[in-house]
């Protein structure tokens, strides 16, 4: 996979985990499958970290979604 690729998944499953655990603690209930999903999204960052060689700053993120949003519209 492609580390760009890997970047952008990640940090969308690690967004949309977010509510999904508070709701599960708001209802009283274990957050298993959004603590899952986000060390899968964890595991898709740390890969796409280290897969490119120089690294990913901050400023390269917005770019990078916008061009891997590009390649799938």
């Amino acid at each position: 996979m492609d580390p760009d690729t890997s970047l952008v998944l990640g940090l969308i499953l690690g967004v949309l985990s977010i509510p999904a655990i508070v709701s599960s603690f708001a209802d009283g209930r274990s957050p298993r499958v959004a603590a899952i999903v986000l060390i899968v999204a964890g595991g898709l960052l740390v890969y796409a970290i280290n897969s490119k060689e120089s690294g990913y700053r901050v400023q390269d993120i917005p770019p990078t979604v916008y061009r891997v949003l590009g390649r799938f519209f």
